[in-house]
């Protein structure tokens, strides 16, 4: 079997099983940049508090993807939230790597990746300090790709690599992940956020077309008119315009 073959610019922390990656990757974050530098990457077989968006419960045995990303950037946190979109392009560009020919791959806003439309990858983004112009203590970028085992109780359509096919090892997997990752992560660090926005709308799915907007506190349904130049998504809902920064998005073939 194919050993993972990570990046010497990442500190590896691996684990059989923990709590969840995210919440031990905060706890070496806090302890300062000596202690867990940039690039520090929290990895797990298995995890037993797995966590998703909006705090829900991410189901985490063993034989997927667990990650967790220490990143320390030099921008301001609103900045260091295109990270995300960096990610889902990371997992994106992996999976059609390594992957198998004649299945779909999308990005699905805000920054979840689809297989044949389905969920195989969601990515979690939590930081800490910073504001206004100054950048955050750190940020932790939690990513969960399906291997293995995929949830069949989800709100929105789930699945996983050997559901669809597909032969990959989380060994195959997490090089091409991490690898990736750096690629795309240049490009932001040289470019902005401009073409990595432009990249991620090629890949996504929904773009001109009808969705359901769910929020904290209320359903909306419109067309998807764009992605603007920070990220938000534009719905225009019978002809006024909302900007979404946050939310869970549906397509008419999903909705329940």
């Amino acid at each position: 079997m194919l050993e993972a073959k990570i990046s010497s610019l990442y500190r590896v922390i691996k684990y059989d099983t923990i709590g969840s990656t995210n919440a031990e990757a905060a706890l070496l974050a806090g302890k300062g940049e000596y202690f867990a530098p940039d690039g520090t990457l929290v990895w797990s077989l298995e995890q037993t508090a797995g966590r998703g968006r909006r705090g829900r419960d991410w189901q985490s045995p063993t034989g997927n993807l667990y990650t967790s990303l220490i990143l320390r950037p030099e921008v301001s946190l609103q900045d260091a939230a295109q990270l995300g979109f960096v990610a889902s392009l990371a997992v994106y560009d992996a999976l059609g790597n390594i992957g198998s020919a004649g299945h779909q791959v999308h990005c699905k806003w805000p920054n979840d990746v689809l297989l044949n439309e389905k969920k195989v990858a969601g990515i979690l983004m939590e930081s800490q300090g910073g504001g206004g112009d100054k950048p955050p203590d750190w940020i932790i970028l939690g990513m969960g790709l399906n291997v293995a085992w995929h949830p069949n109780d989800t709100e929105f359509p789930a699945t996983s690599l050997r559901f669809e096919g597909w032969s990959i090892t989380l060994d195959e997997m997490i090089t091409a992940y991490t690898k990736s990752f750096l690629s795309w992560t240049s490009r932001w660090l040289e470019d902005g956020f401009a073409p990595i926005r432009k990249e991620w709308i090629w890949r996504c799915k929904g773009m001109g077309e009808q969705i359901e907007v769910r929020l904290e506190n209320e359903t909306l349904i419109g067309i998807f008119e764009d992605m603007e130049e920070d990220g938000a998504l534009r719905l225009n809902v019978d002809g006024k315009t909302h900007r979404i920064t946050a939310g869970d998005i549906f397509f008419p073939t999903n909705r329940l």
